[in-house]
């Protein structure tokens, strides 16, 4: 994962994480949108990039995908 968004430009880099750092006091955060393959799959926006995670409301956990 770390090596995926240290191929991002600079730019992207910084809003990238920064939206990864939210999900942990957000994790369904406006914009967020829910994918139907699955019950626990999500996905937000950052420019033209998309970051996929999923959601463990018992274990109060997010994982990026």
């Amino acid at each position: 994962m770390q090596k995926q968004i240290d191929d991002l430009p600079n730019d992207v880099t910084e809003r990238v994480v920064e939206k990864i750092q939210n999900l942990a006091d957000e994790p369904r955060p406006d914009g967020v949108v829910k994918l139907k393959a699955s019950d626990n799959e999500y996905r937000i926006r950052v420019g033209d990039y998309r970051v996929r995670y999923e959601i463990d409301d018992e274990s109060q956990l997010v994982r990026l995908l």
